[in-house]
Formats: structure tokens, sequence, C-alpha cells
């Protein structure tokens, strides 16, 4: 089993379009996994069911048993988070406030404050409409830890693909350099970076880019709208030759990316005989070759 994990450096590169095409065309020989848990969307272009679905508990939040409270205030005096309030009479926890810090339950002399480990987000196993299987999740409001959910997706993901003698696992990873992101790229056997011809798109890069130096990960990259900017492009290209990442796809801007997203479908089913839909299955093939070596 190989895991292939699709970053960007920023939101709205193509990077989860692209993801579910490559899950779309490997079929069940992939198993898609989406770790975009703060804002999942790639359930939406694969017709996930949520057919099995799991509580993800981590983190705690303060709860105020009323029986045994004296109303002192002192939780509230001390809470920095501005999470406890008087509201009719009585102190409460505000759960989305709330961070866990412990400090109110500490000086609370009657013992009338409990930390409680609370439900986090949910994990769903669904099938999808090319016959095979995809896991992901949703955090909960105000809830924090999504790099733990992700970790906890990638391991169910990985699980299920050894189980199912299946070859590779396809993970849309989260944009950006944050926790979820270093949580999506463990153990990744390599990774597929998505850019934009853009001077945004070049910086965004390069931070992400910084980020899988740093797990010595191996890389290559697509570069999406590439014909918006040539001047651009080429100058990504320059860095990527300098940072020894092969270009795997070179992808013109193409109304088909809005058109296909519009009909809930990915590219290859929406156009299979698209110029689109003919690079992206040869930026695949590339990538296949790749993760091999």
């Amino acid at each position: 089993m190989r895991e292939i994990v699709v970053v960007s450096g920023k939101g709205g590169t193509g990077k989860t379009s692209l993801s579910a095409s490559f899950s779309y065309l490997e079929g069940q020989n992939a198993l898609a996994c989406d770790c975009d848990v703060d804002a999942a969307n790639m359930h939406l272009l694969l017709e996930a069911n949520f057919k099995n679905q799991e509580d993800f508990y981590s983190g705690e939040v303060a709860i105020i048993n009323e029986e045994l409270c004296k109303n002192c205030g002192k939780c509230a005096t001390v809470c920095r988070f501005d999470a406890i309030h008087l509201i009719n009479g009585q102190y409460k926890v505000d759960p989305i406030s709330c961070e866990g810090c412990h400090y109110c339950s500490h000086i609370c002399k009657p013992n009338a404050i409990d930390m409680i480990t609370q439900k986090a987000g949910d994990i769903y196993t669904s099938n999808i409409k090319n016959n095979t299987k995809m896991v992901h999740a949703k955090l909960g409001f105000g809830a924090e830890n999504s790099g733990k959910l992700v970790a906890k997706v990638k391991q169910n993901a990985k699980i299920m693909a050894l189980n199912g003698d299946i070859k590779y696992v396809i993970t849309d990873g989260s944009p950006g350099i944050g926790c979820p992101v270093i949580s999506s790229l463990s153990g990744a056997n390599l990774v597929v970076l998505v850019t934009e011809a853009t001077i945004t798109g070049l910086h965004d890069l390069q931070r992400v880019q910084k980020l899988v130096k740093t797990f010595n990960l191996k890389a290559v990259c697509i570069i999406n709208k590439y014909d918006l900017n040539k001047k651009m492009s080429e100058q990504i290209e320059a860095y990527l030759k300098e940072e020894d990442i092969k270009v795997v796809g070179k992808l013109p801007y193409d109304e088909t990316f809005t058109k296909a997203l519009a009909q809930a479908q990915t590219i290859i089913e929406y156009d299979k005989n698209s110029v689109l839909a003919n690079l992206i299955q040869d930026s695949w093939k590339e990538i296949k070759n790749e993760v091999i070596q």
C-alpha cells in the first residue's frame, strides 16, 4: 500500500478536484481519504453515502455541578478565556469558549467543577460512486485538535487499505501549513504539490515545500492554470528545478473545472475526452510511476 498526499499552500488551487479525479480514475485499486477535516468537501464529488459513523473524542471541557457550586465566582475570575458566566443566578461554562485548561477546577474549593472529555467530531467510512470506499471526517463546531482527528482518519484509511489489499490511499490534505497539514503529511510515500501561476501561488508553494522538506518526503508538482501567467509559471518551474521537484502536470485554464464542480462530478466524469481530462490522466500516470521508485 502506498499513500499519496495531495496538498497546497492555500485553498482554491484545485487540490480537491484533482484528488477526487485521481481516486475516480484508479477505481477499486485506491481508497479515498479526505483529511481536510475543517472544511471537508471531497465527499460531494465522490457521492459519499456516510454509511458508517464513529464519534471522535479529544480535549476536555469544564462542567459545573450546580448542586455543589456555592456561586463564589472564583472560577469566572480566573478564567482567561471568558468561558464562565453568571446566568440566572448560576455560574455556567460556555463549552465553545472553554479551552480545557483545568485552572477553574483546581481553584474550586467545593470541587464542583469536573473536566470531561468532549466529542470533537465525527469520522465516516463511506461507499463512493466508483464502487470503492472513502474515509473522511468533520470537525465539530468550535472544536480543536484537528491534527489529532486527521491522524485518526489516516490511521483508519491505512488499516482499511491494508486489510483490503488496496494499492493506493489517495489523501486530500488540508490547505496551508498548520497542524492538520503536518498530520496529513505524516507517513506519506509521495506528496503532490498543487499550485497556480500567481505570485501568491509561488509564495505558498515555497512555504508548503519547506514543510515537506522538513519531513524529508519526496514530492512532485502540478501547476494549475499555468497559461494565465506564463512568466510566473516559468518562475515556479525554475524554483521546482532548484528543489529537484518534478513537474508531473501543467494544466491550462479550462472552464471544465467549474462546470464539473457545478454538477458535483470529477473532471474525468464530466468530459473524459476533454484536453483537461487527458492531461489529468497523464499526471496520474506520472504520479504512479514516481511513487513506486
